[in-house]
């Protein structure tokens, strides 16, 4: 499924995916199980072939035994998380495309792009997202008051840092927003939302993890894991993994910062932050809820709660 069509899964075959990824299940339990007629279950299973699936027919009923690599179908395939998915081959951003459907009720929905060519990251700055990265962005409704937003975005890193970590790499968290292995940058992560005085309307958090991309695509400073690994990761499984890591911890923001602490970089290092109100030197000595970064500085302790953050050698 590419950018020219509705990128969107119709609700029918995402109730198939669910269901087939449970094992061989019949035609008639399908139908029953969806709502549908036998035909229209056939016509959904026809729809999966083309989309890459292999689906056989046994005695057992349909099986799935062979996933497409990269698209909408592939990723709802097996995913333990409650998020419809949006597939493009190429889009221009998909934070924008998610602030879009989040502007037209569209329900909690991972927005995702072989390749992006607006794509940008804190302060409007422009982000290379080519061909190989998992470029994506969740529109969540939480309902929460907009001053836990940030802890959205700490959870994202560290449901990016466990995923990264499970593949394979050392990565660690630099505050509020980057994932890192060693000094040089694995992914971004951009967080944007809208809300009343009390609550969150929708809240969506952009992901450019550079997940397949060659060394040589990669801007300077930055990694990948095909570059630390030395070989390409499965995207798809790397998504899931985010998504589900993401949707676990948001269902209890309290636990955010516990599980932050444990894969950051930051703490205990010298920083230096530059803030809207001016500069902050010191050392990263803890992380408040929702996600502020305390520094202790000559002057004493300073909370900084948006900014962005330098590690510094030691003094």
């Amino acid at each position: 499924m590419d950018g020219d069509a509705d990128p969107g899964l119709p609700d029918t075959r995402c109730a198939l995916l669910s269901a087939l990824a449970d094992g061989p299940v019949g035609g008639p339990a399908l139908a029953d199980r969806l709502g549908v007629s036998r035909a229209a279950v056939w016509k959904q299973v026809e729809a999966l072939r083309d989309a890459g699936f292999d689906v056989e027919s046994g005695d057992d009923g349909y099986a799935v035994t062979g996933v497409p690599a990269y698209n909408a179908e592939a990723l709802a395939f097996g995913l333990d998380a409650p998020f419809a998915v949006e597939y493009h081959d190429a889009l221009g951003s998909t934070n924008d495309r998610a602030r879009a459907l989040a502007a037209a009720g569209a329900p909690e929905t991972v927005v995702v792009a072989g390749e992006q060519t607006a794509a940008r990251g804190r302060l409007d700055r422009e982000w290379a997202a080519p061909s190989g990265g998992a470029w994506f962005s969740v529109l969540a409704r939480p309902d929460d008051p907009p001053a836990h937003a940030p802890a959205f975005t700490l959870a994202t890193a560290v449901a990016v840092t466990r995923a990264c970590r499970e593949a394979g790499v050392d990565a660690r968290i630099k505050w509020p927003n980057d994932v890192l292995v060693g000094e040089r940058k694995l992914c971004g992560i951009l967080t944007e939302m809208a809300g009343e005085a009390d609550r969150v309307s929708w809240l969506v958090v952009g992901v450019g993890l550079n997940a397949n991309v060659a060394a040589a695509d990669l801007p300077e400073g930055a990694t990948s894991l095909r570059a630390e690994l030395g070989s390409a990761v499965d995207r798809r499984l790397l998504v899931q993994r985010v998504l589900e890591a993401f949707d676990d911890l948001r269902g209890d923001l309290t636990a955010v910062v516990p599980a932050w602490r444990e894969h950051a970089d930051t703490l205990g290092r010298r920083v230096r932050v530059e803030t809207p109100g001016g500069v902050v030197t010191g050392e990263a000595v803890g992380v408040e809820f929702p996600g502020a970064l305390v520094v202790r500085t000559d002057d004493g302790e300073v909370r900084v709660t948006a900014g962005d953050c330098e590690h510094l050698r030691p003094a």
